[in-house]
């Protein structure tokens, strides 16, 4: 059976209409998938009883089942994914005010190597599908009571997106659009590690979520270090094709920097990244270390991360220092897909 989530525009109907079934059959079916909640076809009681057991015999809803799902104290909430082949990724809600915000998964694992991120550490093993992106939003947004609506959408779970867009923007649009959870495109951002060539096809393509662009240090030497994928690319190429993608949508950039003590929370680093971005219609959202068991990288001080912000601010930077949430579930990417490696569980990208 087919994923209903993976669906194409126009499939369903077309799906309807070889069975003499009414178009707006699609629409009642679409209203209950990312509006009424259903949790299943059989849910969806305005539809005739043949019409669901037609649909019901062609499509599930659900690939996936929730492996695990926790809560901290601020209001976040984590689950812990695993698909039909025993792949596992994680999706978090955050609560922040009156936003509800949803960081999604595109990949499981991640081949850009961040020595700091737990969401590589075992490599990568496969992209997400539309579907499977698709079903992570919808388990988020069942976490809230019916009054509420997820208001911001970021891609900055575990995987590169700019690796995946084939998977990744036809997901978004069923985001953003109408028919979908209706999550405003100014509220939707992508992040990735720097891959020119896939920031400048999102440019091609005139797409319009924002982008932040992870730089984690102000120089080639130290960001090869930290970013190995770097190497092959460098900071000089990554800006350009950021600039240019500005020029295009003219969503105002992001550029993230995970703030390790002792590598790169220096206050010539922060001088650095003044020389670096200065002038760019850009914020630079600065994030302490989440520490990861297993890893060597601690949170700076919080002397060390006010040194950081004075520097920035004195060279006129939009700066942001967010603020960590969820430290008592592991919601910082992969890290509670690898504590169940650390309780006995049998990690999806070792099984046989």
């Amino acid at each position: 059976m087919r994923h209903l989530l993976e669906l194409a525009d126009g499939e369903l109907e077309q799906w309807l209409a070889e069975r003499k079934l009414p178009a707006y059959r699609a629409g009642q079916v679409r209203r209950w998938v990312y509006q009424g909640r259903a949790e299943s076809i059989e849910q969806m009681t305005d539809l005739p009883r043949g019409v669901r057991d037609e649909l019901g015999q062609a499509f599930v809803l659900w690939t996936g089942r929730i492996a695990r799902h926790t809560r901290a104290g601020d209001g976040t909430e984590k689950l812990l994914l695993e698909w039909e082949d025993g792949h596992r990724i994680e999706s978090v809600l955050l609560r922040d005010g009156q936003r509800r915000s949803i960081c999604i998964s595109t990949q499981v694992g991640c081949a850009m190597g961040c020595v700091f991120c737990a969401s590589g550490l075992d490599g990568v093993a496969r992209n997400l599908r539309r579907g499977e992106i698709v079903e992570q939003m919808l388990r988020l947004q069942r976490l809230l009571p019916a009054e509420e609506r997820l208001s911001h959408l970021v891609v900055m779970g575990m995987g590169e997106p700019l690796a995946n867009l084939d998977g990744l923007l036809p997901a978004l649009e069923a985001a953003s659009s109408a028919e979908g959870l209706g999550i405003s495109v100014r509220r939707i951002t992508i992040s990735t590690v720097g891959l020119p060539a896939a920031m400048h096809r999102l440019a091609d393509l005139a797409v319009p979520y924002h982008l932040a662009v992870s730089l984690h240090a102000p120089n080639d030497e130290l960001r090869s270090e930290l970013v190995p994928v770097n190497r092959a690319i460098g900071l000089a190429e990554i800006l350009e094709a950021a600039d240019r993608y500005f020029a295009v949508s003219g969503r105002r950039l992001t550029f993230e920097y995970v703030l390790l003590e002792g590598r790169n929370d220096q206050p010539e680093h922060a001088r650095q990244l003044v020389s670096l971005l200065r002038g760019r219609t850009a914020l630079l959202n600065v994030i302490p270390f989440n520490p990861v068991a297993g890893l060597p990288y601690r949170t700076p001080s919080a002397a060390a991360v006010r040194r950081f912000r004075e520097v920035l601010l004195q060279g006129g930077l939009n700066v942001q220092f967010r603020q960590r949430k969820g430290d008592e579930i592991d919601a910082a990417c992969g890290q509670l897909r690898r504590n169940g490696v650390r309780l006995g569980e049998t990690p999806a990208t070792q099984r046989g």
